[in-house]
């Protein structure tokens, strides 16, 4: 097939390029580079040894995403492009509705005038209501809590309503729990701007010297260690699942939703752990209080994938660290500036 990938220089991005790559598909990407850098495609293009057609502009610039639509004629759309911080969002939440939803909405006008009407979205568990038991399956009640998932959760129903309203849609809707890990190569993992937002790369940035220690936000929650549990998938078995999803919708038509992750916990202080072990170094560490919205746990139950993609995480905790401290050990800074 001919793919366009939205945000594919980014961590997640990269890794689903370099698959559809791999598996003998057409490549371009569209992304702004704000937080991303060019060099993951170049050495995505290395590692594949083929080439990805590669134009920076953003979704919210309708006459460069026009242009761009009439440059490249696709079979399917992945779109990963989007604001992603949880904390941040509460500081900047316009920005935030403006750059996901308004993005969003430019992204589909785009599509239909070009008749691609495949689409694979990268949503969140951000979307569900905290207070669904656990394990959360696909139609358990939406309830996001902060800004960044409000806008996930309300692409996700403009998808449903463009999905009901003309039939030749075909939409995957994939909900990421916490993607950590890399490419086995070392050469392209998670390179974040600015201070991560995310444990295990920031546990994976305190390894390497970059910052002198974790913060662990609380250690009396109704968890075994005390600490939160969170349903961890390695970035390589996420990239597998828009590749599934992919070839499901093209023997599919409607909106279709799936959980990606692993179904099993690992609390804060086990990934402290996992990843001194793989570091071969302690990782210090410090107990603060803990953070407003934060649940104790949350974990999928990606069985529903299973059943009609045929996909599974493979990758235990273990790999997840070891993959991630490989890219860390041989790139501390992240990327080379360009």
């Amino acid at each position: 097939m001919r793919i366009i990938v939205t945000g594919g220089a980014g961590y997640i991005g990269s890794h689903t390029v370099l698959q559809l790559l791999e598996h003998g598909h057409d490549v371009a990407v569209y992304d702004n580079l704000s937080n991303s850098s060019p060099v993951s495609l170049e050495r995505v293009q290395e590692l594949a040894g083929r080439e990805v057609r590669t134009t920076w502009g953003d979704l919210l610039d309708v006459e460069a995403l026009d242009d761009f639509f009439d440059g490249f004629e696709a079979d399917a759309v992945v779109h990963f492009a989007g604001l992603k911080a949880v904390g941040e969002s509460t500081k900047i939440p316009h920005q935030y509705y403006v750059n996901n939803v308004v993005g969003t909405l430019n992204l589909l006008a785009a599509m239909k005038k070009h008749s691609m009407e495949s689409l694979v979205f990268s949503s969140s568990a951000t979307v569900y209501d905290p207070q669904n038991p656990l394990p959360l399956l696909e139609d358990m009640r939406r309830g996001a809590t902060n800004p960044y998932g409000r806008t996930k959760q309300q692409i996700e129903e403009i998808l449903e309503d463009v999905a009901a309203s003309d039939s030749s849609w075909r939409i995957a809707v994939l909900r990421y729990f916490n993607p950590v890990g890399a490419h086995e190569s070392g050469r392209i993992g998670e390179d974040p701007v600015g201070p991560p937002n995310n444990l295990v790369p920031f546990v994976s940035q305190v390894a390497v010297g970059v910052r002198p220690s974790v913060r662990v936000f609380g250690d009396d929650y109704d968890t075994p260690d005390g600490t939160g549990v969170r349903d961890y998938i390695h970035v390589v078995d996420l990239a597998a699942g828009h590749l599934a999803a992919l070839e499901y919708l093209e023997s599919h038509s409607g909106l279709f939703t799936w959980n990606l992750g692993t179904g099993r916990g690992t609390s804060v202080l086990e990934v402290i752990r996992a990843f001194a072990e793989a570091a071969g170094k302690p990782v210090p560490y410090e107990i603060v209080e803990r953070r407003p919205g934060d649940v104790a746990v949350s974990l999928a139950d990606p069985s529903k994938a299973l059943r009609e993609l045929g996909w599974k995480a493979v990758r235990p905790f273990e790999l997840m660290c070891a993959d991630h401290w490989r890219w860390q050990e041989s790139n501390p800074q992240g990327y080379p500036s360009t």
